[in-house]
């Protein structure tokens, strides 16, 4: 991870097309985001609003507040795409605080939840690219991924949750992927 690169470690509005606004802070972005969709409900504008988090930001509280406004407000242009890699900094995410049922609780918010393999690039353009009119209730896509995938050193291990490889692991790792 450089300092003002595209890829930082969150994505910044500033360097990354197409981002919104900017999510480093945990539980930030689905709130943004309903408030986003809540805009275009209001006047009428039938753009699509879409928030990418992961599992382990979803035991921020202000996540759920949100999600039960957009399942209240029946915001069915918002898709949360969850990437449910059950790990987060320093540990697994059923060891700090258990989120399952996940599926369950989107439900119970009003949302319609799609599984699939979050690692199925057909799978996730294919539930992303459904035309949500008529739907009457928000999307969540939970994406089940192994973090790291593909490269065994770094395949589901916390420790690289913030890591960022040398030059030899940047070369081995490129060796394995591609």
């Amino acid at each position: 991870m450089q300092p003002l690169s595209m890829l930082n470690g969150h994505p910044n509005r500033n360097y990354l097309p197409g981002i919104e606004t900017n999510t480093g802070p945990l539980g930030h972005g689905l709130p943004v985001a309903v408030g986003i969709a809540i805009a275009g409900k209001l006047t009428g504008n039938d753009y699509r609003t879409f928030v990418l988090t992961g599992d382990g930001e979803l035991q921020e509280g202000s996540n759920w507040e949100a999600a039960m406004a957009a399942g209240h407000r029946k915001l069915e242009r918002l898709t949360v795409i969850v990437d449910r890699n059950r790990l987060q900094q320093g540990d697994r995410t059923e060891a700090t605080n258990g989120l399952d049922p996940l599926d369950d609780k989107w439900r119970a918010f009003g949302f319609h939840v799609e599984m699939i393999d979050g690692h199925d690039h057909a799978a996730l353009l294919d539930v992303l690219g459904a035309d949500p009119s008529g739907r009457g209730k928000p999307l969540c896509v939970i994406a089940n991924t192994i973090k790291g995938k593909g490269v065994s050193f770094m395949e589901d291990n916390v420790s690289w949750h913030h890591g960022v490889p040398n030059d030899d692991q940047f070369a081995q790792a490129m060796k394995e992927l591609i």
